[in-house]
């Protein structure tokens, strides 16, 4: 039997695996919380040229708290736990985020986190960067 062959069936074995691992079945639910191309604010999402590094976060705001103004060099994503959180752009867009959204974070682009609720924000982000790049780059208010 050619390797060709086998890799052939051995691919014809697992991919209806595959498939079920992300289908809804009487013991899995799968419910899709974000799916874009695109950071919230419509530019393109772009990854970072270099080593991929991935790098999972759990952000807790106070109620009243604020990140400080800031941007991020590398594309992100989140997932709010709970709370609720108002992000402004730097040119007064302002996105409001509440328990169970899930979103593509702004990419170079200056904005504010501010937890407007009272009780702490509590949101899982993901960072899709490259090993020696930050996540985070603070800068003074505009």
């Amino acid at each position: 039997m050619t390797i060709t062959r086998i890799t052939a069936i051995a691919l014809a074995l697992y991919l209806p695996l595959a498939a079920l691992a992300l289908d809804n079945t009487p013991a899995v639910t799968v419910t899709p919380l974000l799916k874009t191309t695109a950071s919230w604010n419509g530019k393109p999402i772009v990854y970072p040229v270099g080593q991929a590094e991935v790098t999972g976060l759990l952000v807790e705001i106070a109620p009243g708290g604020e990140t400080g103004w800031h941007e991020h060099p590398v594309p992100s994503f989140a997932f709010m736990l709970e709370g609720v959180l108002e992000i402004t752009l730097k040119n007064g867009e302002v996105k409001r985020l509440h328990a169970g959204d899930a979103l593509a974070e702004v990419v170079d682009t200056l904005h504010n986190g501010r937890n407007v609720g009272d009780r702490p924000v509590r949101i899982v982000v993901f960072y899709a960067g490259a090993v020696g790049k930050p996540l985070t780059v603070a800068h003074p208010a505009p």
